[in-house]
């Protein structure tokens, strides 16, 4: 049974974000002190993305573990009506792949970056740089 009133539970619902969430805030701010510059949520890409490079033909998607339903701690279903939270992440996940297929399938590199992951900001960057920096740009 949920604790908060109907009404309660829209305000706290309407209150969640969907772009600047602070994961996503947290990976803008490492990315650009390492020097990268990117677009935001570009709307002509499949899964409007939430950063995108646009000369290196690669996107990051910032998933939160609960509403992209990941294999972790943050991401367990509540314990009341999950016949409603099992699907609503199914079909987020099922909406995840579409989008990653489809910017695949157009030429484009995409990483999901977790929620959970933020934790260890070196192995973060590190997996950053190494899915932007490849293969390496070449000058002529």
């Amino acid at each position: 049974m949920d604790h908060l009133t109907p009404e309660a539970r829209s305000a706290n619902m309407r209150a969640v974000r969907r772009q600047d969430t602070a994961p996503e805030m947290r990976v803008r701010r490492l990315l650009h002190r390492a020097g990268y510059r990117y677009r935001l949520h570009t709307k002509a890409l499949p899964g409007a993305p939430d950063i995108v490079f646009g000369s290196r033909r690669k996107v990051v998607f910032v998933h939160g573990c609960f509403w992209h339903g990941h294999d972790c701690r943050k991401g367990s279903l509540p314990k009341s009506r999950t016949d409603y939270w099992r699907g609503r992440i199914a079909r987020n996940r099922a909406r995840d792949v579409r989008a990653v297929a489809q910017l695949t399938a157009a030429g484009w590199g995409a990483l999901v970056v977790w929620e959970c992951e933020m934790a260890d900001t070196d192995l973060l960057l590190a997996r950053l740089r190494a899915f932007l920096d490849w293969p390496p740009i070449q000058t002529v």
